[in-house]
């Protein structure tokens, strides 16, 4: 579990693919002084599971399902990304609940500045935008930012300096492509409110059903 708090900036500093999976190895600094083999780090937003480190690098398999639903298929030797460790049971929550697993990528169709501020509008299909709320939290390439408008197709986040520099955000262009993560809460209460509605559906099996039946 992740709190879209990003902790640094990270470097790829290999991709080894295969056929249809890779092995990601990501260079840091901060992330390190408490990792292990086992421990989830979400990359841009991706939960991925430390297979292997060495001093300020460490290796993650990211699996077919993955490369499919993220943008991390588009990764290359230097590029950016934004990690951060799962979060410890001490830790403050300053973010919102992120379990890490992508529902999906959008693109950035403008950025614009507005003082101190950037805007950014990000496209994508209605399976995200249903559970897009204005003033509602989405987990864009793992950054835990809020909805500050939403449209039919779209909608725009509002960042301040700090979250510039702190995550690659920033260095993004009108064009690219980012991981998208809906707010967990709303996907629970509707899949539950579907099953509780499904269950007070009148059954058609009746008493005089049976009997012309032979029960």
């Amino acid at each position: 579990m992740f709190t879209g708090i990003i902790e640094e900036i990270g470097t790829i500093d290999s991709i080894k693919a295969g056929v249809k999976s890779s092995i990601l190895t990501i260079q840091g600094n901060l992330i390190f002084d408490d990792l292990h083999i086992g421990d989830s780090v979400a990359v841009n937003g991706v939960c991925l599971t430390v297979a292997g480190y060495s001093r300020n690098t460490f290796k993650a398999d990211v699996m077919h399902e993955t490369l499919n639903r993220s943008s991390l298929g588009s990764l290359r030797k230097g590029s950016r990304v934004n990690l951060e460790r799962a979060m410890s049971a001490n830790g403050r929550f300053g973010g919102h609940i992120v379990s890490g697993h992508i529902d999906g990528t959008g693109k950035i169709t403008k950025i614009e500045k507005d003082d101190n501020a950037i805007w950014y509008t990000i496209i994508t299909n209605k399976s995200i935008m249903r559970y897009i709320v204005e003033k509602g939290s989405v987990a864009i390439d793992g950054i835990s930012l809020t909805v500050a408008k939403e449209k039919d197709n779209d909608f725009s986040v509002s960042i301040i300096p700090h979250t510039a520099k702190a995550t690659i955000l920033s260095q993004k262009s009108v064009g690219d492509t980012v991981n998208l993560e809906n707010d967990m809460v709303g996907k629970y209460v509707e899949k539950l409110f579907c099953n509780t509605q499904e269950s007070t559906k009148e059954s058609k099996i009746t008493k005089e059903f049976l009997a012309k039946f032979g029960f």
